[in-house]
């Protein structure tokens, strides 16, 4: 309680949480192999603390120089319709860490780190009420008061930014305090400092003073205040509502960092040791300071590198989990870094992710705890003298920063730095990314694409829309997980779409043909410039449309014709060959009447390479990072797959978590896990793995059937399995009729909910009646609402739901495997994967 000073015991958890792993990075103690070692009978001062070796005991409490701000990566960048509003149930689905010498630095470091709308705080307008993107002149309008003040009472994502904006706007320490329900004073102090720093910048601004002509001493004080270069040079120029990406030369990014370059300023390398300097570390695990403004001497120790004659290849991490870019990337890093040590070299990773394995300071030969950007990762590489970067396992982190660095690299050479850009070229990253570009590439080597145009401005999306005809997939370009993709059918959908969608020149939509009634496929391969392994092809249960992320599949492919996979793996090696892939790349194909189609080739290692490696016995991964480092595939001794069983990746979804959005999977992805299963029979692999999501597979009970017209005749054989195997059916009236009179079956009719009256599925459900879902879902009139209100109703209940054909079709097998008993284990011959 703040105004006594009392504090009460909440709740004490006798095992790791989550704040045992953030605690254990922000110290550098290592809180889960102490109490390992505590389990099996050590006590505290017989063990030696790991970081500083000899020098201290276990016992020796951490001692902190430093301070450290975490900042939870929300997803409602991705899901607009969720309730955004923060409380007693955890909507984040990751988080960032950072360490700074004040808190002003650490949390502004913490914001770059985020890959959450901008990379600094910027002046609030109505474009962030719609998510922060928007592309009309909603990015010229301020944030109204009235709606600061709501952001700044209720507690959402949001309410950070609005808690530097109200200072900007010169609201007072007790204001901001009243209305937000009492934030502690120190915290809104420190806000308010921040601001007053960022004010002052811009003023320097408005009065003409260009980056290049900075004081040394305000430029000191900025940086040590937390200012990124960019935050910087977006101030000096005013906060232009065209955006950051927009600064004109010599007053970007780049003339900021030149600027303090040529005053001499560079960040300082603090060790993370667990004693404030009072003992001699040894782990090798950095952050980057700029002192609070100043560099002090003799206040600590600032630990040099060894000379050494290996090389230094630096892994860039993947940064917070969030939907569409999870711990298998993480997984990619480690591996990697495995190969680099395996080959002689040093491996140094840089990340931000406290969750991770990458950020255990003991996986590299150094880590970097400092925001994946441009500014940061470059600062890093002029520190190591790196030899090379390795940029392919961090996921689309990583991938975007590909072709910066590429343009800076001249820059970085005129201060001594010689470093080579491994594996994939971002002139070939570039050109598998592109649009215009890939498809001329497909052009010359004969392959199939579904027929796509770009846009950059509203009227260009309106008449690539209409070139190409309803329905269509439209897409951001450069992004992971899906976001912001849609299946359109009608000039209502699109006219909806473009409202939220954001365009610029450098980052243009991509319309597609949409591919209805396809069968997807993912295949992870590896290439060395002149040979090409296939890791695994993947067939998905659901149609093309449903995003790769959330759709459950096989390996094998359990339902394609041999001539098609063998056309597959054709087109898997020219492509990895005609790009100059050196290392891991990923692409989706649709098969439809038996023609295959490439959707996207991805340059760079994929969510699914852990799940390959597992089913298959190949470490794809270390292959791929061997490949990279200039290793030939003729070289290595890989292991051959495994194939005597069927793996099955089911996703998992965060659903009862955030209220207010449709659980029925679409093109963009939701999904913030996955689960395997393995089995020689396709379906008890499956089963495992719905058992493994913890979702239940029931043998008994009620299933309510509504699906759309088109799968209703389809929808009847599933039916009669079930009603064979003693479950009661339910339906509406329009798939009873088809269930009754074209299947024979014995169906309960019953309402939809639209109608108002009982008993409906909502009733059926909140009675115990119906323990599955069958639901394909309509894109027009009640049928819509319905389908909502009755898979969130799902989601709450734990009953299961499924929402295409293809997914019935596995859930009714699943049933008929369950009724026989638990699938016996398997054992995987797995090797070091």
């Amino acid at each position: 309680e703040q105004s006594t000073g009392e504090y009460r015991v909440i709740e004490v958890n006798p095992r790791v949480s989550r704040s045992s792993a953030l605690a254990s990075k922000a110290t550098g103690y290592p809180i889960a192999r102490i109490a390992a070692l505590i389990a099996v009978g050590y006590t505290l001062d017989e063990l030696p603390n790991p970081i500083t070796g000899e020098g201290t005991t276990a016992a020796f409490e951490p001692t902190l120089d430093y301070c450290v701000v975490k900042m939870p990566r929300w997803p409602f960048d991705k899901f607009r319709t969720a309730d955004r509003t923060i409380g007693t149930s955890m909507k984040s689905t990751g988080e960032v860490m950072a360490i700074g010498r004040c808190f002003e630095e650490a949390f502004l470091k913490a914001w770059a780190s985020l890959e959450y709308g901008h990379p600094h705080p910027r002046p609030l307008t109505m474009a962030d009420a719609s998510g922060g993107e928007s592309m009309d002149e909603r990015a010229f309008e301020p944030l109204p008061e009235a709606l600061l003040e709501d952001w700044l009472r209720v507690p959402t994502d949001r309410r950070m930014g609005a808690l530097f904006e109200a200072f900007r706007r010169g609201y007072s320490v007790e204001d901001v305090r009243d209305m937000s329900g009492g934030i502690t004073r120190w915290f809104l102090h420190r806000f308010e400092n921040m601001a007053a720093i960022e004010t002052e910048i811009r003023a320097a601004g408005e009065i003409g003073l260009p980056p290049a002509e900075v004081p040394e001493a305000e430029m000191r004080l900025w940086k040590g205040a937390g200012f990124t270069d960019l935050h910087i040079a977006d101030a000096l120029a005013g906060f232009p509502a065209s955006g950051f990406k927009q600064l004109p030369e010599g007053a970007d990014e780049f003339a900021v960092t030149a600027s303090r370059h040529q005053l001499g300023i560079h960040p300082v390398f603090r060790m993370v040791d667990s004693c404030a300097a009072e003992f001699a570390a040894v782990t090798p695990y950095y952050y980057t300071t700029y002192e609070g403004g100043s560099v002090p001497g003799g206040i600590d120790y600032v630990p040099g590198l060894n000379e050494s004659l290996k090389q230094r290849i630096v892994v860039i991490g993947s940064g917070p989990i969030r939907i569409g870019q999870g711990i298998e990337f993480d997984y990619g890093c480690v591996h990697a870094v495995g190969a680099i040590r395996d080959m002689g070299h040093e491996a140094i990773i840089i990340n931000n992710n406290p969750e991770t394995v990458s950020t255990d300071f003991d996986t590299s030969d150094r880590l970097y705890f400092d925001p994946l950007t441009l500014e940061s990762v470059s600062e890093v590489l002029l520190r190591e003298k790196a030899h090379g970067i390795l940029l392919q396992f961090g996921g689309q982190t990583a991938i975007n920063l590909a072709l910066p660095l590429a343009d800076n690299l001249t820059y970085l050479s005129s201060l001594g730095l010689h470093l080579r850009m491994e594996g994939t070229s971002p002139d070939a990253v570039d050109e598998a990314s592109d649009r215009e570009r890939f498809e001329a590439f497909a052009a010359r080597n004969g392959l199939r694409m579904p027929r796509g145009l770009t846009a950059t401005t509203p009227d260009e999306v309106r008449q690539a829309t209409h070139e190409i005809g309803y329905p269509v997939l439209i897409r951001p370009s450069y992004v992971l997980g899906g976001r912001g993709m849609e299946i359109l059918s009608n000039d209502k959908q699109l006219e909806a779409y473009m409202e939220e969608a954001y365009l610029a020149p450098d980052r243009p939509l991509l319309i597609d043909e949409y591919l209805g009634n396809a069968t997807e496929l993912d295949v992870d391969a590896v290439c060395d410039g002149e040979e090409v392994l296939v890791g695994a092809i993947m067939e998905h249960l659901e149609e093309a449309g449903i995003h790769s992320g959330d759709s459950t599949c096989f390996i094998p492919p359990q339902n394609v014709p041999a001539h098609v996979l063998a056309e597959v793996e054709d087109w898997t090696r020219r492509i990895g060959i005609e790009l100059g892939i050196k290392g891991c790349f990923n692409i989706q194909y649709a098969i439809r009447d038996e023609v295959l189609h490439i959707l996207e080739v991805n340059p760079r290692g994929s969510r699914t390479f852990p799940f390959v490696a597992k089913a298959t016995g190949v470490p794809l991964a270390r292959i791929a990072a061997r490949l990279a480092l200039g290793d030939k595939l003729s070289e290595l001794n890989v292991p051959e797959p495994q194939t005597d069983a069927v793996c099955v990746k089911v996703p998992v979804f965060p659903f009862i978590k955030l209220r207010g959005l449709d659980p029925a999977p679409g093109p963009e992805m939701k999904s913030t896990g996955e689960v395997m299963g393995s089995h020689a029979r396709p379906a008890a692999a499956y089963l495992k793995a719905r058992l493994a999501t913890e979702l239940p597979v029931p043998v008994e009970g009620g299933v309510y059937i509504t699906v759309k017209d088109g799968d209703k005749l389809a929808i009847i054989d599933e039916a009669r399995r079930l009603q064979d195997m003693g479950f009661t059916l339910y339906a509406t009236r329009g798939t009873a009729h088809v269930l009754r009179d074209v299947g024979g079956l014995d169906v309960q009719t019953c309402y939809r909910i639209a109608e108002r009256r009982t008993p409906d599925a909502l009733d059926l459900m909140r009675q115990g009646k119906i323990h599955l879902v069958i639901n394909t879902p309509r894109s027009t009139g009640g049928a819509v609402l319905d389908g909502n209100m009755m898979r969130r109703l799902a989601v709450e209940l734990n009953i299961p739901f499924v929402t295409t054909m293809a997914g019935a079709h596995m859930e009714v097998e699943a049933i008929n495997e369950a009724m026989r008993g638990m699938p016996e284990p398997r054992l995987l011959e797995i090797g070091s994967l």
